[in-house]
């Protein structure tokens, strides 16, 4: 056993130094990044940001309309060929799309089945919780060998010498975070994990290093985290609660009512209006909309997927409530928004710039939470 002292660090333990900027306007910020991958040689351009593959996020109607701001969908391993042939639509958006599989024989046979129906998919992302196992190496090997012209995302891990293993085995871009989403539950359940933003960092350096990329997969709340994440060398973001809620994805929305600590207290002045009096009580009852949203190895998503829980395995995440979002545009717009802002007060005017221009300060506090 040994102990590592030295600090490291998740996005709410530091905010951005502001610098002397030339940008006049927000408008001004290029978000766009354009990316050869080591491998496949593939270009692609657009705005760096992903949605991740999970029930309610990465579904093809969310797929739908984050492509019009040219960001990615992962879609989730449940989209098989089947589903897949039923939405026309996927061929005209497969260069934001990415097709997930996990390393089981199944897996493996649903991947190929699907490419080569449907060849035109440039992304595959090999997804697992732990991907520090030799096998997940050799299977990222066995399917850069069969699909040499693909570009592989491969994760997750938190490590320099694991995103480097992962490389050189053949992922083009490495999936990197354990444990620091919001329904995730693996820091809880098995005590293992790493302070997001310095994961990133560490990653991001030896990944470049190798001439290859990184998602930081988890752990941004707030626009903010997402710029800090950018600025820690992340080349794309990957995101599951902050695009979960929306009417694209969906589930189904549920309405809860409860009684606020406010009461109302008017009565008729007599001439027409209302003045307010401790003689009558009117309390206010509030509506609010939600929809489901859980991990992919919280108990649910195991019952809906797989069967249930294997009697040797815990769940890994939780099943939670988030507020109903209405149209996923409207959070892109804000995201995007936020980004750009964070770009303007250090004087990056295009996102490919932010690191560069980044000093970070570390803190004990970044928010005012009076009311929240």
């Amino acid at each position: 056993m040994r102990i590592e002292e030295d600090i490291k660090l998740d996005y709410a333990d530091v905010l951005f130094r502001p610098k002397r900027s030339t940008l006049s306007s927000r408008k001004d910020v290029d978000l766009k990044r354009t990316y050869r991958f080591k491998y496949s040689n593939h270009q692609w351009s657009g705005i760096p940001i992903m949605a991740a593959n999970m029930d309610g996020v990465g579904e093809i109607e969310i797929a739908k309309n984050l492509s019009k701001f040219g960001i990615i969908t992962c879609l989730t391993k449940q989209h098989d060929i089947k589903k897949i042939k039923k939405n026309s639509i996927i061929k005209e958006i497969h260069s934001n799309l990415v097709l997930s599989t996990g390393t089981s024989k199944a897996d493996y046979e649903r991947l190929n089945e699907i490419l080569k129906e449907f060849s035109f998919f440039e992304f595959i992302c090999i997804d697992i919780a732990n991907g520090y196992s030799d096998h997940f190496s050799k299977f990222v090997s066995s399917v850069r060998d069969k699909y040499p012209t693909k570009t592989i995302i491969a994760g997750n891990v938190v490590t320099a010498d694991m995103t480097q293993e992962l490389v050189m085995n053949g992922a083009d871009i490495v999936k990197v975070g354990i444990g620091p989403g919001s329904v995730c539950t693996t820091r809880i359940q098995t005590g293992v994990g790493y302070p997001q933003l310095s994961a990133v960092i560490e990653c991001a350096d030896a990944a470049h290093g190798l001439g290859a990329h990184i998602i930081a997969d988890g752990g941004c709340t707030c626009p903010g985290d997402v710029a800090k994440a950018f600025a820690g060398g992340a080349d794309f973001v990957m995101l599951g609660g902050m695009l979960a809620g929306h009417d694209e994805g969906g589930g189904e929305v549920i309405t809860r009512y409860y009684q606020s600590n406010e009461v109302q207290h008017k009565h008729d002045d007599g001439f027409g209006g209302e003045i307010p009096t401790k003689d009558y009580y009117n309390p206010i009852i509030e509506e609010k909309k939600f929809v489901q949203f859980y991990g992919m190895s919280s108990e649910i998503a195991n019952e809906k997927h797989f069967g249930g829980l294997k009697d040797y395995r815990s769940a890994e995440g939780k099943e939670v409530l988030v507020p109903y979002k209405g149209p996923v545009s409207n959070t892109v717009q804000d995201i995007l928004g936020g980004l750009r802002s964070a770009c303007t007060y250090v004087g990056a005017r295009r996102l490919k710039d932010l690191s560069k221009c980044t000093t970070f300060i570390r803190c004990q506090d970044t928010h005012n939470r009076v009311y929240e």
